[in-house]
């Protein structure tokens, strides 16, 4: 199949005011990639309802090879498509229609595209209305639509639904990069197409047993309302593992939040587990979601204190008690931070695990060791506190115990590097599935369940919206705890840490 480019036809309908010089293929088909024509560009096409007539069809060649910030989406039956993305993929097939000469292909692609809820992915985010009905649009619009529906799921699966602009600060995980358009190029040309955009997706027992929980759910008879609420749960935990490493390093330190549990990985098998406080409740406390590398332990370290949390926490304590700062050998700093001695009492303990990320938050120990008899360990600024650290520091560093011990017994401040730094992911995981065995359900403290469920919807049902959150605060086992003021963060002894 050529490119239509019976622009006569276009004119006699009214379609299109003004004959211009010829179009090239290449041309009309970058036009309507890129939306200067808003599909009208690809010329000898009835334009459908809801289509763009863009007077912008005119413009030269050298003009409409250029991405602009003015350029309009592509529109297609009223879908805005994405324009950049087609022009990369269309660029590496020499603007050539693709699926005119690959029908079985192109229906393997629309099936699986409308299956997407196999994956817990809302298929309406990759046009399945229009799918449903493409063979109604004229060719070039359906190659085109066809194609940006393979990458935009080809994405979803890759990195996510949710691409970072859509995330919340603190979902900041994320896999290797792949170049969707690069992968579709080059499986067109292999037997199998959609086995290679399928094969984007995580290949973990984790991702294949949550799957496998999702349809079972969907099998298992009337929708009630529990049922519904773990169909979410599991969807939303689909979407965290597309936001892992698709391969996770053999040695790993791996914190999952709901879980309140360290867990130390060598060559992928659990050596070391520990209990863990996380962050409270609260918004500006919860614990976040990243991946970073631990590269140092520092032995008896200072504690600077964020000036938020001097004023939240500290300066209400001194109101109560004038000699609060005495007592805790805390300094207030003319920048608004404070600086907390190091020692037995200090709120980072015997040691602090360094892993640079942008939340300032940390491994660390703390006096408070009452805190890890608690089922309720959610009493942090953010930082994650671990009940055996000098454990774990042996481990990283791979140390008997008893130099670990004449370190902290030295009371100096001293800062020793890992012999090579080890990986560290802190997570949200509250669905967990292993093959043949049930999915567990973690309680979703943080409310994140539900709202990240919404936003996996390209248009949630009205009735979600107003139960917002309404499955999270449902699930929490009791009320929170009564906000601690204790001294405890991690941090280098240069800069203000959460605690």
């Amino acid at each position: 199949m050529k490119w239509s480019r019976d622009r006569p036809k276009l004119v006699a309908e009214g379609l299109m005011a003004a004959p211009s010089p010829p179009i090239s293929r290449r041309d009309s088909l970058l036009r309507g990639a890129m939306g200067f024509a808003g599909m009208v560009a690809l010329v000898g096409c009835a334009a459908s309802e809801g289509d763009s007539l863009d007077p912008m069809a005119a413009r030269l060649p050298d003009q409409a090879t250029q991405d602009t910030p003015e350029d309009p989406p592509p529109i297609v039956a009223g879908e805005a498509l994405d324009g950049a993305l087609l022009r990369r993929f269309y660029a590496k097939r020499d603007f050539e229609p693709v699926w005119p000469t690959r029908e079985a292909e192109a229906r393997a692609f629309k099936a699986a595209i409308l299956r997407a809820r196999d994956h817990g992915l809302d298929p309406e985010f990759f046009q399945a209305d229009l799918l449903r009905r493409m063979d109604s649009f004229p060719p070039d619009r359906r190659d085109l639509l066809l194609t940006h529906a393979v990458l935009t799921y080809a994405e979803a699966l890759a990195f996510g639904a949710l691409p970072p602009s859509r995330r919340k600060d603190r979902e900041a995980l994320m896999p290797e990069p792949v170049d969707v358009t690069e992968v579709l190029h080059v499986a067109l040309d292999r037997p199998d197409p959609l086995a290679a955009i399928e094969a984007l997706a995580p290949q973990t027992q984790s991702y294949t047993a949550l799957r496998e929980a999702l349809q079972r759910q969907r099998a298992a008879g009337r929708a009630d309302r529990a049922r519904i609420s773990r169909l979410r749960v599991i969807e939303a935990n689909l979407e965290r593992q597309r936001w892992l490493p698709r391969e996770l390093p053999a040695d790993r330190v791996w914190v999952n939040v709901p879980d309140q549990q360290l867990v130390l990985y060598r060559d992928n098998r659990p050596v070391f587990v520990t209990r863990v406080v996380v962050g409270e409740a609260m918004d500006r406390k919860q614990s976040p979601e990243f991946q970073t590398v631990i590269e140092s332990a520092l032995f008896n370290p200072p504690w600077i204190i964020p000036s938020d949390i001097v004023e939240a926490d500290i300066r209400p304590m001194l109101k109560q008690d004038p000699l609060y700062l005495v007592k805790n050998k805390i300094t207030l700093l003319p920048n608004g931070d404070a600086k907390q001695a190091p020692g037995p009492q200090a709120g980072l303990g015997a040691v602090m695990f360094e892993m640079p990320n942008r939340f300032d938050v940390y491994l660390h120990d703390t006096p408070d060791k009452e805190a890890f008899r608690r089922d309720n360990r959610r009493l942090s600024n953010g930082c994650i506190r671990v009940q055996n650290p000098l454990e774990l520091a042996a481990l990283l560093m791979n140390e008997p115990m008893q130099t670990i011990q004449r370190r902290v017994a030295s009371a100096n401040t001293v800062r020793e590097s890992l012999p090579e730094p080890v990986p560290v992911f802190l997570s949200y995981h509250t669905a967990l599935a292993s093959p043949g065995r049930d999915v567990e359900i973690r309680p979703d403290f943080y409310g994140r369940d539900e709202t990240l469920w919404l936003r996996l919807q390209k248009r949630p049902p009205e009735q979600d919206a107003l139960r917002l959150g309404e499955m999270a605060a449902a699930q929490r086992p009791g009320a929170e705890a009564t906000r601690r003021p204790a001294p405890a963060s991690s941090a280098r002894p240069t800069a203000p840490r959460r605690n």
